[in-house]
């Protein structure tokens, strides 16, 4: 409730003075283009005059960059430079300086990481990258109004925590309703098997909003079994329970490491039965020791797909090929749309108000700027994980959902 009235109040006083807007994202430089043409038009814009953007701003990330969840952390933090470093190449007198902290994936070590973040005057923050640590970071963050745009903690305990808290990724309910829609529309199965992880909160909050999508829609959940992180290691009596039950279809809300376990299990078994995750299990292809011919077949909801053919995805995913070896996931994507949303509300602020010098601005003064902005249902942005993305007052995103394949050892969009 208080999210929705300062949205309506901020909506209302910047509609007495402002003309409608929305902003797009902007595009990355064309490989084998010159940087400084690139530059020059946004340069135009941001340096001097009315309604230019300029300073720099402290942008920080929080997430796991080691340990068990690094892989997510990584690929976060590896996109975000990558937008950074474009950002910084065509936005003139425009800059962001950018600082990743490591949480390992741990909510005291993740208020650890945003203290270290505090004291080095960090004025809009990237993260955090999983549910837990984002929920205890977050507290802290609406306390100090520092704003938050989360690319991949996805509960809604996480945007509970305040109004200055935005997700880039799907909301939990979101994925879990919008998996049910997808199998039943393109006709993936009918005779549902679930397995989830009901000590986690991810987890059990796709799969709450799977179970009453798939009743609405006409989807019939034949078994549900459960396991915890202390038992994720042996999976057979829920699969044997998925078998006896005859699931043509197993939805798995569940992340990458505990999937491979069932795919390698359900494979020792002779099982074969198509499966279907969410965004959690996005890397599993990129896990060590596990044979990614198991998860030949495995389909996931998804906003990005890396064989894409869009101008945007195809230059991020040769810029990223290039500075890291590997094909990005969707973790990555969000990473890199973070810094873009972020630069254009601010892009959309100066417009409006003539000009924004964000060098002096306190981290409460840029919180309250991106806070009016993005709870402004005039302002989009074109990111390569959603196109005309818009944010709800209570910090949710709007885009659409995509699925990928996994065929031949890579994702492909369905």
């Amino acid at each position: 409730m208080k999210k929705r009235l300062l949205a309506l109040f901020m909506s209302a006083a910047m509609a007495c003075s402002l003309a409608a807007c929305g902003g797009t994202g902007a595009a990355a430089p064309a490989d084998g283009a010159d940087a400084s043409e690139a530059s020059s038009t946004d340069a135009g814009a941001s340096a001097g005059g009315s309604g230019a953007l300029t300073g720099t701003l402290k942008v920080g990330m929080i997430g796991p960059l080691t340990g068990a969840a690094a892989l997510y952390g990584n690929a976060v933090t590896n996109g975000t430079q990558i937008a950074v470093d474009e950002i910084n190449a065509i936005s003139g007198d425009f800059k962001m300086e950018y600082q990743p902290e490591d949480d390992e994936h741990d909510a005291e070590k993740s208020v650890n990481a945003y203290n270290k973040l505090k004291d080095w005057n960090v004025q809009a923050i990237v993260g955090c990258v999983t549910t837990t640590p984002c929920v205890a970071v977050a507290a802290e963050a609406n306390n100090d109004r520092v704003f938050m745009l989360t690319p991949s903690a996805s509960a809604t305990s996480v945007t509970e925590q305040g109004d200055d808290i935005f997700q880039l990724c799907f909301s939990d309910p979101n994925q879990g309703s919008a998996s049910a829609q997808y199998i039943k529309d393109n006709g993936l199965g009918s005779k549902i098997a679930i397995i989830y992880n009901n000590s986690d909160v991810y987890s059990t909050g796709i799969y709450q909003t799977f179970s009453t999508k798939a009743a609405e829609v006409g989807l019939e959940v034949v078994s549900t079994t459960t396991f915890t992180d202390d038992t994720a290691n042996d999976f057979s009596v829920q699969l044997t329970d998925a078998q006896k039950a005859g699931a043509d279809l197993i939805f798995l809300p569940i992340y990458y490491t505990p999937a491979s376990l069932i795919l390698q299990q359900a494979d020792a078994m002779g099982y074969k039965v198509p499966m279907f995750g969410v965004d959690g299990m996005d890397g599993i292809l990129g896990l060590e020791g596990f044979d990614t011919k198991l998860a030949e077949g495995v389909m996931l909801l998804t906003p990005f797909s890396a064989d894409a053919k869009d101008e945007k995805t195809v230059n991020f995913v040769k810029k990223y090929q290039d500075s890291f070896k590997e094909v990005p996931i969707q973790f990555a994507a969000d990473g890199y749309d973070c810094p873009y949303a972020i630069y254009e509300a601010l892009k959309f602020y100066a417009a409006k108000n003539g000009g924004l010098d964000v060098t002096d601005k306190s981290n409460e003064d840029i919180c309250k700027i991106l806070v009016s902005v993005f709870s402004d249902p005039s302002f989009s942005v074109d990111g390569i994980t959603g196109e005309g993305m818009t944010w709800t007052a209570n910090g949710e995103v709007n885009k659409a959902p995509k699925a990928v394949v996994i065929k031949d050892g890579v994702y492909v969009g369905l």
